[in-house]
């Protein structure tokens, strides 16, 4: 028998019809996921708010962002779980707009934060002498501000105004509503505007971002290669430390991208072309890509955090609890802050 949501069969959705060891091997994976976001993002919560040596503005950045995914994993990914699984949503339609809600407004912060962080990096490379004066703490909660605030006001005027329906009230209640589910819909012209709210637009500011330091980046090496070879000292000692320098620059840059687009642009993709294509992408994909995404929010603690040799003494201090000894807070973590 077909497994419903609703004892009204007409207008049911049919429950998830898998066994239950593929229902037991997906829980395993997702709270693994889960896990993973929560504590990741909270070691770096801790660390920054604990060592008055992170205590800088591109910490705070960093901070505010961890908090965003932190987040994500505590209230909307749990519940996503239950509902990919199950084919079903247990907790009612008003919870079903406050968690959609919330999703679509953690998930875009997380972005937006990734775009800021982009600018901060760029003022750090191309322009050293002036990034204190440029990106001071003032600047920074300007930027904690607009990435809180925007996509909370556009998630939560999105789905409790309903103007995600706009353009497509029959096409949605006609041919895809049913009892017992929670997933978001979007018309053409709302699926653009997400699309360019919350992926194209940051995400151009952090590719043209990124390529720009990348290109800054190797024309200063290239710039110590000429000097080298102008003084004749150590030269090829030091075109090795230069072309190193590129290549780690070039990786870097290639992680942060690689991460973000490989998580997020699947999911946007579909969502800007599922209403062109009559609503024809079958709700499963969209929702494995929900999770694709979700795990930017899973790498951004490692990608962002833990890459700085910094970062990892304090998760050594904090599994070993020495953070609760006396004085930890002022313990070095590195001799020189560089930006």
């Amino acid at each position: 028998m077909v497994p419903f949501c609703h004892n009204v069969i007409n207008t049911s959705c049919v429950k998830s019809s898998w066994s239950n060891d593929v229902r037991a091997s997906l829980y395993s994976l997702m709270v693994l996921i889960i896990l993973t976001t929560v504590v990741g993002n909270l070691i770096v919560i801790i660390s920054i708010s604990h060592f008055k040596q992170l205590h800088t503005p591109t910490n705070w950045l960093i901070h505010s962002m961890a908090t965003v995914d932190f987040l994500l994993g505590c209230l909307v990914m749990p519940y996503s779980m239950v509902r990919s699984i199950e084919h079903h949503w247990y907790f009612g339609e008003v919870f079903c707009k406050i968690h959609t809600s919330i999703d679509i407004m953690l998930s875009s912060a997380s972005i937006f934060h990734l775009s800021f962080i982009s600018i901060d990096r760029y003022y750090a490379v191309c322009d050293p002498l002036r990034y204190k004066a440029k990106i001071n703490v003032l600047v920074i909660f300007v930027m904690i501000f607009i990435s809180w605030s925007i996509p909370a006001l556009f998630a939560f005027g999105l789905i409790f105004l309903e103007l995600n329906f706009k353009g497509a009230e029959e096409m949605y209640y006609k041919h895809i509503h049913c009892i017992g589910s929670c997933f978001v819909f979007f018309s053409k012209t709302s699926g653009v505007l997400a699309f360019m709210t919350s992926f194209y637009i940051p995400g151009s500011i952090m590719l043209c971002i990124y390529c720009r330091i990348y290109f800054i980046a190797k024309g200063q090496a290239r710039s110590i290669n000429d000097a080298n070879q102008k003084f004749q000292i150590g030269l090829e000692e030091k075109n090795g430390i230069s072309r190193n320098k590129e290549r780690k620059a070039a990786k870097t840059l290639g992680i942060l991208m690689g991460v973000f687009l490989t998580c997020w642009c699947p999911f946007f993709v579909c969502t800007v072309m599922d209403p062109f294509l009559d609503y024809t992408i079958p709700p499963i994909l969209n929702d494995a890509l929900v999770w694709f995404g979700y795990l930017n929010s899973t790498f951004n603690p490692m990608v962002y955090a833990f890459f700085y040799p910094w970062f990892r003494k304090a998760l050594k201090m904090i599994l070993f609890g020495k953070i609760f000894q006396k004085d930890s807070s002022r313990c070095q973590l590195f001799l020189e802050l560089n930006p």
